[in-house]
């Protein structure tokens, strides 16, 4: 957090950013709501202030990679998702006929879902899924549901543990480029930034427009400059959590600010003791990207995310009873994998949980330094409440003018209704 003492710099460049703001507020108009006030000064801030991502975090896929390849890199650079560049483009094509999309790792894990369901697991698709990656996966993209699977019998996974070398080795890998799924999922599209524009613009897009990162794009090189991230934005507000214009939201508490907005009626649960499996099927069929497990009907008691499908590949104590595991038995050993690995993990450190009555800098400190991407509400008793996702939190800080992106998004294919960015 940034300590605002005179002839002393800030600690981090987010802090610098959260100064400028500092300097914008104190010269709006008293008349302004808080929300009016910080529109005004985010859309005075070019994007191109933003901090910039590490080099690692600013990658390219080449379109003719293999799906392999691709979620090696993502897991290689510990990153969600990646543009992908059209190795077909002439060299002085301009960003838009340079880039094809984005691809994340859950992306390609819900098209191996996709596919899988569409042909039922009956054809040449799933025996080379099941060939090169071991009948987890198949069991996790059918959802439980392929009569191949219902009447199959339990045996030995056909895999030794090591998930990314059978991706990168798998004929099926080998053949399925990314082009390939380029433009099978709307909700991955290349909606990129130039440096020019505001940082209300870039806010907009990762909260009311559901993009979890935005690709900002030099129009001299016509390449990516920066990659901003909810994440980073949630970082930016930690390091500003002291400065008078933060500080105006910041102290509220969740409920004064409508948080959270998904009830606990609306949030998409599985219970301990329902396989694990299930919990992947209702992501996919919901568009969530993560869901609680519970206890005794509504206690909360841990969190999995798409990405964790990928421990039924790797962790051999999981794998090997991926048809029975629960969702409470696939969490122990998904911890247990990670600590004898000596890796970390939100799963490792145990449920994140907060109240109605905590209050916004609170939670954003609470998810900075756990680097989740939601964080569950309970009551006293521990049932719970709610969910808050990083989008929620960057909703609250801004709001779109009327008619603020004109043809904007002209070009650019609509959302369907259940995607989730």
């Amino acid at each position: 957090m940034v300590a605002e003492e005179e002839g002393v710099s800030p600690r981090s460049p987010e802090a610098k950013l959260g100064m400028e703001v500092e300097e914008l507020w104190d010269v709006q108009e008293l008349q302004l709501t808080p929300t009016e006030k910080l529109n005004a000064c985010f859309e005075s801030i070019p994007v191109s202030q933003f901090p910039h991502a590490s080099p690692s975090q600013v990658i390219e896929i080449k379109s003719d990679a293999s799906l392999g390849e691709a979620v090696r890199l993502l897991a290689q650079n510990k990153i969600l998702s990646a543009p992908v560049v059209d190795v077909d483009a002439p060299e002085d094509a301009s960003w838009i006929d340079r880039y094809l999309g984005m691809v994340e790792f859950a992306g390609i894990v819900v098209w191996i879902l996709h596919q899988s369901e569409k042909n039922d697991g009956l054809d040449a698709f799933s025996s080379a899924i099941e060939d090169s990656m071991g009948p987890a996966v198949v069991a996790a993209a059918n959802g439980m549901g392929s009569p191949r699977y219902r009447s199959s019998q339990p045996g030995s996974p056909k895999i030794d543990g090591n998930f990314f070398e059978l991706l990168t080795s798998s004929d099926f890998y080998k053949n399925t480029k990314v082009k390939d799924i380029s433009g099978s999922f709307r909700w991955a599209p290349f909606l990129a930034l130039q440096t020019s524009n505001s940082f209300l613009t870039m806010l907009l897009l990762l909260s009311k427009y559901r993009m979890k990162s935005v690709p900002v794009v030099d129009l001299g090189s016509h390449k990516i400059d920066n990659i901003i991230t909810q994440s980073a934005v949630i970082h930016m507000l930690e390091e500003c959590a002291d400065l008078q214009w933060f500080k105006s939201l910041g102290s509220k508490k969740l409920c004064e600010l409508g948080l959270p907005l998904m009830n606990t009626n609306q949030v998409i649960k599985v219970d301990e003791d329902e396989p694990v499996l299930q919990a992947f099927r209702l992501m996919r069929q919901k568009g969530v990207g993560g869901l609680p497990v519970v206890s005794g009907g509504n206690k909360p008691v841990a969190n999995i995310s798409i990405r964790d499908i990928q421990f039924l590949l790797i962790a051999p104590e999981i794998y090997k009873d991926y048809r029975s595991i629960t969702a409470k038995n696939f969490v122990t050993s998904v911890k247990r994998y990670l600590e004898n690995n000596k890796k970390a993990s939100p799963l490792v450190s145990g449920m994140i949980t907060c109240s109605k009555e905590d209050t916004l800098k609170d939670v954003i400190t609470r998810l900075d330094s756990e680097e989740i991407h939601r964080i569950y509400v309970v009551d006293d008793e521990g049932n719970l409440e709610g969910v808050i996702t990083l989008r929620d939190i960057i909703s609250r800080i801004v709001h779109e003018p009327r008619g603020y992106f004109g043809d904007f998004f002209d070009g650019v294919l609509p959302l369907p209704a259940n995607s989730r960015v």
